[in-house]
């Protein structure tokens, strides 16, 4: 797939902008990047964009639980644990209105819930919280949607393909919004095997990696069974932060 390219990609971390016909492509399962730290970014712009945000001044982090999940977002009480005092909103209190106001300039978001991609209206694809959907309309009316958020939730990283090569859904719209770095998942996934990949990768996190070094180093801490390995490459890292 990358042909002559591979051979031109250094030893640094790996920037991939794909046209729309290959942005469900599971980058970082080609051999060549691997073991690479690894981003995509829907365009050139959207990825420098990201590079150029400035964290936000306070590190407030926002847990949020949504319901029916399989496992009940059974990571969030650990995270909760891990970052001391963070806002941890789950059962009535994860309702749209109180969870956007507290997403609203967080310095790191995690969202655990169901997510659902909506291919013939990408800008209402949705995460369900308590009392109903939140789409991706709602974020454009925060000030400023979380400096890094980490969607924990099926098919967020879904993206429909407008025009020539113009790409619509969760991720392009939350860049532009004051989101410097994004991890999201490309398809359906066992909610069980999340549980390992979101705490491995908080703990990188929480070492000073960024979201690309975090995830990279968090599939390679996952068990070598086959729905652990795949929920691992399903997600990646969107942006520069």
């Amino acid at each position: 797939l990358l042909g002559p390219a591979a051979g031109y990609l250094g030893t640094g971390p790996v920037v991939v902008v794909p046209p729309g016909s290959l942005h469900r492509v599971p980058w970082a399962l080609l051999p060549a990047l691997r073991e690479r730290v690894l981003s995509v970014s829907p365009s050139a712009s959207s990825w420098l964009r990201a590079r150029e945000t400035e964290p936000p001044p306070r590190s407030r982090q926002v847990l949020v639980r949504g319901p029916g999940l399989a496992t009940g977002g059974a990571e969030v009480p650990e995270l909760a644990r891990r970052y001391g005092a963070p806002t941890v909103l789950e059962g009535a209190e994860a309702h749209v209105s109180r969870v956007l106001r507290e997403l609203d300039g967080a310095a790191l978001a995690h969202i655990a819930a169901h997510g659902a991609f909506r291919a013939d209206s990408p800008l209402f694809s949705s995460l369900t919280m308590a009392d109903g959907p939140i789409v991706v309309h709602d974020f454009e009316r925060l000030d400023r949607s979380p400096y890094r958020i980490i969607l924990s939730c099926c098919d967020t990283a879904r993206l429909a393909s407008v025009g020539a090569d113009e790409l619509l859904g969760l991720v392009t719209a939350l860049l532009p919004l004051g989101t410097a770095g994004v991890v999201a998942c490309s398809a359906p996934v066992n909610d069980e095997a999340v549980v390992p990949l979101m705490l491995a990768l908080h703990k990188a996190l929480g070492a000073g990696l960024s979201l690309a070094e975090a995830l990279r180093d968090a599939r390679a801490a996952l068990p070598g069974d086959a729905t652990h390995q795949a929920t691992g490459w399903a997600f990646s890292a969107f942006g520069a932060a």
